[in-house]
């Protein structure tokens, strides 16, 4: 008898924007600050802030080292993807490192990801195998029938109009979450495009049903993560394994922020 594959063990962690502190500055390094301090918002450089500081706390705490010894190579696998098949023309001039961080150093193995919308700022961490993450904050505001024919498949598009109306702004940002979280997974982002990752319906249990074009994976688990009605959020990660993350509360984060490394 084959038995199942043993979960991966994969960490969630979430906190509110209030937990933003300048002493965490001295946790990000030059280019770190130097980013940070190009935001003109205040909300946009504390979403950076914590986000950088939690990967960090939480990398150097799980490698057993100091946080300043915790290092990223950013790596974009769709400039790859360009350089590889030459279609390299989108890459201009001085754009500079970008992609997913991956980290390197003591911490090199693990796998880490981020986002943030509205109050919140959420962190996905595995070793060995690639996780992204992401939240949307529900919003009316905007244009969702623009935005649903830029972002989901025909198939999607067909499901979502078949929603009652009141439904249909959730859904919508369900089906982004999902999307999302998966091209991140991948390392491609949003660059990778959002139609060609094709997920269940917004009211049925999150899976990947199709991908097409180059750099989808092999295997991926997809869940989706609670943070309450007034937003949507996914996990995704690169395995055939199931999924079981342990999610970390806000105050378990501010707790992790305020600890001897992290001031």
């Amino acid at each position: 008898m084959k038995l199942d594959p043993a979960p991966l063990a994969t960490e969630v962690w979430w906190a509110r924007t209030s937990a933003a502190d300048d002493r965490l500055l001295r946790l990000l390094d030059e280019e770190e600050l130097a980013r940070n301090s190009r935001f003109r918002h205040q909300a946009d450089r504390d979403r950076h802030l914590l986000g950088r500081a939690m990967a960090r706390l939480l990398l150097a705490e799980r490698a057993g080292c100091p946080p300043e010894k915790v290092t990223f190579a950013l790596r974009c696998r769709s400039c790859e993807e360009k350089e590889r098949t030459g279609a390299d023309e989108g890459t201009g001039p001085g754009q500079g490192p970008h992609g997913k961080p991956h980290p390197t150093g003591p911490a090199e193995g693990w796998e880490v990801s981020v986002s943030h919308s509205g109050e919140w700022v959420v962190l996905a961490l595995a070793f060995g195998v690639p996780v992204g993450v992401d939240v949307e904050r529900v919003s009316a505001a905007r244009d969702l029938e623009g935005l649903a024919g830029y972002s989901l498949g025909d198939p999607e598009r067909r499901a979502w109009e078949r929603l009652p109306p009141a439904d249909r702004v959730g859904a919508f940002f369900r089906y982004w979450a999902r999307k999302e979280a998966l091209l991140k997974a991948t390392g491609l982002g949003l660059s990778g495009g959002l139609r060609r990752v094709l997920v269940s319906p917004a009211d049925a249990d999150p899976a990947l049903l199709s991908w097409s074009g180059g750099g989808g994976p092999e295997a991926a688990a997809l869940l989706d993560l609670d943070r309450g009605e007034e937003y949507r959020a996914a996990l995704a990660a690169l395995t055939e394994h199931p999924v079981e993350p342990e999610v970390h509360s806000h105050e378990e984060t501010v707790r992790l922020l305020r600890s001897p490394g992290g001031g």
